[in-house]
């Protein structure tokens, strides 16, 4: 039986065990961290997942949609909480789309579960990557339990370990590989909103909270038993950052001025503030993603991305499902496979990178903007009435398969029609009119 390595048993490496477990290889994951099966999942250091339509796909080819049903809450739209406490509802796409809310630990465990239900799937934790030989494609691995080296041969390796992966160190020592990384001036901070007494849910758990404040917000999603994961997006320096915000009275006065429905749900607040870690985000991108026939990167350790698309592990399950495509369509030629999977999904990766960063920007301030609101709801119109000739990019990239450089070149056209109608005087009177829709037609 022939054998694959994956380095990695994160979501995408998991999720990769199933797809290369059912065609049949021999699969041998390693990961650094112990087995969080094993566990008990620590809060405060990540953020809620959004689920959508890219990643359910991947799930269901691999055969376990109703095992990640399970802990999956639809979230049909985002609530505005703006400063006074007030709260307005955005709907995301049509009345039947929505994305999901699910817990990264809790996602990652049932991944682990469904893989090691395999006979041909062997995991190895507490399994540190140091090195490869990229000569004989030899992998050496410290065993953090025992301080044992282990050394690994004769597979084709993916690595999944993340976007400080080790694999990508290594390649970064050969010649003509392209490597950026960027981080934000701003981090991360998680806390929590949690269960009504009697375990309900003390804010609409079919919808993704945002609080936006201009040069930072914060979110909330909802988790199973009744609470929120909230995520504060917060410059680490400034007037307003984790910098300024040094004692007890500093967060309770921030958050009382800033945040004033959020803290009356948040009793833990003040301890999960300074308990918990801030985490930094960083942009990365890199060429190529493979090595040979040896080598594949694919979800973060090639192409991390800024979460504020919600498209970070969709577009790692989209690898997953796209590679499987390219793999079949070339018979299983590794070396064929490989490039040409970094050839088709690289300009897709740098298209959700881009989107990404753009979107923290709108998420944080544009969708509190009165003219930015009119200009979605002219969208939303056209689209219901013309749904095969205007598809607004934020669909194109969360309900459907479009390529995300395909949905980023419409959303540039569309863009530049938005732009043209939004500049005619008394756009606020004539947005619903039969000039306004034809005008824009006109341009499509």
């Amino acid at each position: 039986m022939e054998k694959v390595i994956i380095v990695g048993a994160g979501l995408v490496g998991s999720l990769q065990a199933i797809y290369m477990a059912k065609k049949g290889y021999k699969v041998e994951v390693y990961e650094r961290r112990p087995d969080m099966r094993k566990v008990n999942l620590v809060a405060g250091r990540s953020i809620n997942l959004a689920l959508s339509n890219r990643g359910w796909k991947a799930i269901s080819e691999a055969g376990i949609q109703s095992e990640i049903e399970k802990i999956a809450i639809p979230m049909r739209g985002r609530m505005m909480h703006d400063e006074e406490g007030n709260t307005t509802f955005q709907q995301y796409g049509k009345d039947d789309e929505a994305i999901y809310s699910v817990s990264r630990g809790l996602l990652n465990q049932k991944l682990m579960t469904c893989a090691g239900d395999f006979e041909n799937v062997s995991f190895f934790f507490n399994h540190q990557c140091l090195d490869v030989n990229l000569e004989n494609n030899e992998l050496t691995f410290l065993n953090t339990e025992t301080n044992e080296k282990k050394k690994v041969t004769e597979g084709k390796i993916f690595a999944t370990d993340g976007a400080f992966s080790a694999i990508r160190k290594r390649l970064m020592k050969t010649d003509r590989f392209n490597y950026q990384q960027m981080y934000l001036e701003h981090g991360y901070k998680e806390l929590t909103i949690p269960a009504a007494d009697g375990g309900g849910f003390k804010i609409d758990k079919n919808a993704l909270h945002i609080w936006p404040r201009g040069e930072y917000m914060m979110i909330a999603l909802a988790n199973e038993d009744g609470s929120f994961t909230c995520t504060l997006f917060f410059p680490f320096e400034g007037e307003n950052s984790f910098g300024s915000i040094k004692t007890k009275a500093d967060v309770e006065k921030f958050f009382n001025r800033v945040f004033p429905d959020a803290v009356e749900l948040m009793p833990n607040l003040v301890e999960e503030y300074f308990e918990n870690p801030t985490a930094s985000l960083v942009t990365v991108r890199c060429s190529p993603w493979n090595y040979k026939d040896q080598i594949i990167m694919m979800g973060d350790s090639s192409h991390a991305i800024v979460p504020f698309y919600g498209q970070g592990m969709n577009s790692g399950f989209e690898d997953c499902t796209v590679f499987n495509e390219i793999f079949e369509s070339n018979k299983r030629d590794w070396e064929k496979s490989f490039k040409e999977f970094f050839d088709t999904r690289k300009k897709d990766a740098d298209a959700i990178s881009n989107l990404a960063l753009q979107n923290f920007i709108e998420m944080r301030d544009l969708v509190a903007d009165e003219s930015f609101l009119l200009r979605k709801k002219i969208e939303k119109k056209i689209y219901s009435k013309y749904p095969e000739k205007w598809v607004p990019l934020y669909s194109q990239v969360t309900f459907s398969h479009t390529p995300y450089s395909e949905a980023l070149a419409n959303g540039k056209r569309q863009e530049k029609i938005m732009d043209c109608i939004m500049a005619k005087e008394n756009i606020e009177q004539l947005w619903d009119s039969q000039e306004v829709e034809d005008e824009i037609l006109e341009m499509i």
